[in-house]
């Protein structure tokens, strides 16, 4: 971007001035008046871009405006920020931004989600009684809505003008009322780079918008900031080959240097939100890589001399130690003797020719040379104020594995061990996303970590490449004649591109090349470098206001939800064999829960195919989106699933599971009350343990299912509950809850149960449980699933269960009652008694995931404020307390309970074997 000394000076342009559109609409029905906004921005001033302190972006209010006609409060009318309906806004309002360079345009737009919130009666009685308010959504556009990401060559821009007009970007979406072209000719985009000046009159012509320039440092800056603080696994080290995530905190992210390597180098000391200098540069980057690589290989492309340095052996051209010293290392001072001397060294004393040598060779030690010299100018700034961060991004970088490699060994080096190079996962898209930044009224200033969840599409594994822009459409959307060319035959370009899905190529790394610290090289997977292979590591990033950290870790800052660490190349390809596996019976049940309709069995077909790839590209690059943990891909496989419209696929498994287990309710329930109270407690907690069997997500149990029904399964199991258990905190946890002696301990306030599956596992398990809690006076909360995910029972689901198990039993009726579940049911129980209503409630919250484990780090905001009064929590389950939250610690009385039904992880995580039991109890912290 800049030498070494020169100044860079801005383009003496003025900004485009914005006036809000002025339109009015019209249907059938009535006239919707438009709320007309004026915001006419100053023309901005060429001039210096020399190093400001005080640099900030400025916001305009280029969007388009909120449609007001029939708006009305909903909700109660009485709160001090009632929600405001808006009837006739459209739900798609979209920014778009954009970073055009000279090789990529880098595409950042935002879609909101679908409204899908009903008048549920339930829902708000537990809202009133957990003090949350029905209007606390936020009045910034950006919340409750999607990030995507998307890149194309700047010499195919004209795909990426398509792209825009098919989904109606530069208007609000497809939705939007301004897609049907009625604007009056002044919108605007944002966008940064050189080309939002080189393609001004292109995207007038084409889209009839105008680009309103953003400096393109500004965004750079910007964008880094926000992703540091936003994104939990963001940046990462690189190092021979293997990829680190670091864990930023947002509150100690400044000072630090932020490098952007492009045709130049810029080094860039940020002090914090709009405030930066540029402090240094060299005009020694990838502009010179690529010109003098081009001048001595004939590479055609940038890419083109990246991939031959795959096969390169600098040896032949570099001067090493070794060359100087007979082969042995300068220990005197420090220097192995694989340690580069001089770049091109060898050549002076060789009688060669330029065509003598091997491009590879040329290409390999060029990379090295420039590399190095960044990442040691890089360090020596640092040390020269004293930064502790140095974060590397731009067009040189592109993801390539031994870029990043070489960097990192520089500044390694040099500083002896206590500096690191760091790397973005979204670095090619920091001056997009600053850009879109600049929009007024964005939203992004306020969000959280726990409110933004990445999602890797259908897509992910094929996008990247040679294919910039997403290859298919997303299959959320209609297919229509404005975007047809993208959508009309989703299905068959998916499965089309499926067949080309190739395995894994396990990393070979080439031998015989040594360099600086004379490490291997390359270690890239493959024998071909795959271009912007970053690309292919961007998700969707869904904002989602309504998340929050459970409060009651004890720790959150160190807290990790996985158990299992599937850094282990073993453990990663054990657990990909098992979903593989399950594959077939997963995809069975999808699509009979359709009805078994062609449509149902192509969706079928096409959702195994995609699983299958985000399977393989994980396998040949674990790292590709992000840390990964077994909850991600147990997520992902769920994520999927919806993607192609399975909403549920146990659903009817479910119905009658339920069914079954409620009709011999009773008849347990009156065996425990027979009890004594400590036989009781502990024939509740085996119940637990016994009924968790059921889990159509592992294979030894779906084994169980073809040799009896479940009722007999779980007599099976019950009479297989036997003391000791492989992890048994059993007396411990009958000492908090009765005492000894004539020591009675009080009962706790308020109890959390994440349960787990529908059937046998809520009905004849946690229900009786949660009767037992009531029965002592403590609250229950029951904690489920927000969406389906495997056999899992959600919270949807759960309020009609408790309903017709509460026609058998007065404490379960009461307590149902008094937390607002049985508004609705129609109770007609000859056992119903007129006495006074119960004053502990039994509630029921959603979690706010649909995966068969859980994240405490995001969890929904009803979770949270059950939580702030709650003193025990109960998690039951593989994946809620073994796959995840095993070594959670909490701030209250923690009970862990659940069977593993897995042998591996019997053995790896408890020594044990499978069906063994942990009933784990850890008094508060």
């Amino acid at each position: 971007m800049a030498g070494l000394s020169e100044k860079p000076q801005a383009l003496g342009i003025d900004q485009e001035s914005a006036e809000a559109n002025k339109n009015s609409s019209s249907n059938k029905k009535s006239v919707h008046n438009r709320l007309l906004e004026k915001d006419k921005e100053e023309g901005g001033q060429g001039g210096d871009m020399s190093p400001s302190a005080g640099s900030s972006i400025k916001r305009s209010g280029s969007r388009p405006q909120l449609d007001v006609s029939k708006a009305e409060i909903q909700g109660n009318v009485e709160e001090k920020y009632p929600t405001i309906l808006l009837p006739n806004q459209s739900d798609d309002l979209s920014h778009l931004a954009l970073d055009i360079g000279g090789s990529l345009i880098k595409l950042v737009y935002f879609s909101r989600h679908e409204d899908q919130s009903t008048d549920d009666k339930r829902k708000r009685s537990v809202k009133e009684r957990l003090g949350l308010s029905n209007g606390n959504r936020r009045s910034f556009p950006i919340l409750g809505g999607r990030l995507h990401f998307v890149k194309f060559e700047t010499r195919k821009i004209n795909e990426c003008l398509d792209f825009i007009n098919s989904k109606q970007l530069h208007r609000g979406g497809a939705e939007s009322p301004y897609a049907d072209g009625a604007t009056d000719g002044n919108a605007i985009i944002k966008a940064t780079g050189g080309g939002a000046y080189k393609y001004t009159d292109l995207f007038k012509e084409r889209l009839g918008v105008s680009l309103d320039k953003e400096d393109e440092m500004d965004c750079l800056v910007a964008g880094a900031n926000f992703l540091l603080k936003a994104i939990r696994h963001e940046a990462f080290t690189h190092m021979e080959g293997q990829k680190e995530f670091v864990q930023i905190d947002p509150n100690d992210l400044f000072p630090y240097l932020l490098v952007n390597i492009g045709s130049g180098v810029s080094m860039i000391k940020v002090d914090g939100d709009g405030k930066f200098e540029r402090v240094s540069g060299t005009n020694v980057g990838g502009g010179t890589y690529w010109g003098l690589g081009r001048l001595l290989t004939k590479c055609k492309s940038f890419d083109e001399l990246l991939e031959l340095s795959q096969k390169g052996d600098n040896r032949t051209i570099d001067m090493l130690v070794g060359d100087i010293y007979g082969g042995l290392d300068y220990s005197k001072i420090g220097l192995s003797a694989s340690t580069i001397a001089s770049s091109f060294g060898k050549t002076i004393s060789e009688k060669k020719e330029l065509e003598d040598y091997r491009p590879e060779d040329i290409s390999l030690s060029l990379l090295r040379m420039i590399s190095y010299n960044i990442g040691q100018i890089s360090y020596l700034n640092a040390l020269r104020f004293g930064l502790k961060r140095i974060f590397f991004g731009g067009f040189f970088i592109r993801g390539h594995a031994y870029t990043m490699d070489t960097i990192s060994f520089a500044v390694q080096f040099w500083s002896k061990g206590e500096a690191q190079a760091m790397f973005l996962r979204h670095e090619g898209f920091l001056g997009a996303l600053g850009a879109f930044m600049s929009y007024e009224k964005h939203g992004l200033d306020d969000l959280m970590v726990h409110q933004l969840v990445e999602r890797f599409p259908m897509g992910a594994p094929y996008t990247g490449g040679k294919i910039h822009g997403p290859p298919l459409g997303d299959l959320n959307e209609k297919a229509s004649d404005r975007n047809s060319k993208y959508l009309i035959s989703w299905m068959e370009k998916f499965l089309r591109k499926g067949t080309e899905i190739t395995a894994p190529v396990p990393m070979t790394p080439a031998a015989g090349t040594t360099g600086l610290g004379g490490f291997d090289v390359p270690l890239s997977r493959g024998s071909s470098l795959r271009s912007d292979a970053s690309a292919l590591n961007v998700g969707v990033l869904h904002l989602v206001p309504t998340l929050d950290v459970f409060p009651l870790l004890e720790d959150p800052k160190t807290y990790e939800p996985n158990t299992i660490d599937l850094a282990d190349p073993s453990e990663l390809e054990y657990w990909f064999t098992i979903l593989s596996e399950h594959l077939p019976d997963l995809v069975d049940k999808a699509v009979a829960s359709e009805g078994r309709t062609d449509d149902a069995k192509r969706r079928g077909d096409a959702f195994a195919r995609a699983f299958s790839a985000h399977l393989a590209r994980l396998m040949e690059e674990p790292a590709a989106y992000g840390k990964l943990g077994l909850a991600n891909l147990l997520e992902m496989r769920e994520e999927c699933l919806r993607e192609f419209q399975f909403v549920d696929a146990y659903r009817s498994i479910k119905q009658r599971e339920n069914e079954a287990s409620l009709a011999v309710l009773p008849d347990l329930l009156m065996e425990i009350d027979s009890m004594d109270e400590e036989t009781r407690l502990l024939t509740l907690i085996e119940g637990v343990l016994a009924a968790n069997i059921f889990d159509w997500g592992s294979r030894a149990c779906v084994d169980l299912y073809h040799k009896g029904t479940i009722i007999e399964i779980y007599r099976m199991s019950r009479n297989k509950m036997q003391r000791p258990w492989r992890v048994d905190d059993f007396d411990l946890f009958k000492e908090r809850m009765l005492g000894t002696g004539d020591k009675k301990k009080p009962p706790h306030k308020r109890a959390l149960l994440f349960v787990d599956n529908s059937g046998a596992d809520i009905v004849l398990g946690m229900l009786p449980l949660a009767r037992e809690l009531l029965r002592r006076g403590t609250e229950v909360v029951l904690v489920a699933n927000s969406l389906p995910a495997l056999n899992d029972v959600t919270a949807m689901e759960l309020p009609d269960i408790v309903a017709e198990a509460a026609k058998h039993c007065d404490t379960l009726r009461r307590a149902a009652e008094a937390g607002g579940l049985l508004v609705d049911a129609m109770i007609n129980s000859s056992r119903s008694s007129k006495g006074k209503s119960s004053s502990v409630p039994l509630m029921v919250v959603e979690n706010g995931c649909g995966s068969p484990c859980i994240d405490l780090r995001q969890v929904s905001s009803e979770l949270a404020a059950a939580a702030k009064d709650a003193d025990l929590i109960i998690l039951e389950g593989m994946g809620r307390a073994l796959h995840t939250n095993l070594n959670a610690r909490f701030k209250c009385d923690a009970l862990k309970l659940a069977m593993v039904k897995n042998q591996r992880l019997a053995e790896k995580l408890l020594k044990g074997n499978i069906y063994d039991c942990i009933c784990k109890y850890e008094p508060a912290s």
